[in-house]
């Protein structure tokens, strides 16, 4: 899961990759419209699994704090509304888990059924991203 489930720069929401092709990946929005559409390599992409939050002591991969989030919420969506939630607000809930974005990705992905965020990966789940052919 970590290495399909990818953010793309400059669009909204998180997106599972379907397929590769000879110059693009076709992806699928993890909301629901499921929209599929083709992701290029000029756009920014970056798999879940290469994504760290940093703190003010060191980098924690986005799979762990995700991982804290589910133990916290237990698998629910979070009990925040990042929306409408104040600095205060979020500040007290990220002392417990740790930044706005993660919330709105972590409810996606619930909601998507994916919940496995400290899965083992297989030796091809390692392979880059970008070592489209």
């Amino acid at each position: 899961m970590q290495q399909t489930i990818l953010a793309i720069a400059g669009k909204p929401g998180l997106y599972k990759l379907v397929s590769r092709g000879n110059n693009n990946l076709i992806v699928e929005a993890l909301d629901a419209t499921h929209k599929r559409m083709p992701a290029f390599a000029t756009d920014r992409i970056t798999s879940l699994a290469d994504i760290a939050m940093f703190t003010e002591t060191d980098d924690v991969p986005l799979m762990d704090v995700l991982e804290n989030l589910k133990t916290l919420e237990n698998g629910k969506k979070a009990s925040i509304n990042e929306k409408k939630a104040s600095g205060d607000e979020l500040r007290a809930y990220f002392t417990k888990v740790l930044p706005k974005k993660l919330i709105t990705w972590y409810n996606i992905l619930v909601e998507a059924g994916i919940t496995d965020f400290k899965e083992e990966m297989s030796p091809t789940e390692g392979d880059n991203i970008d070592d489209r052919k």
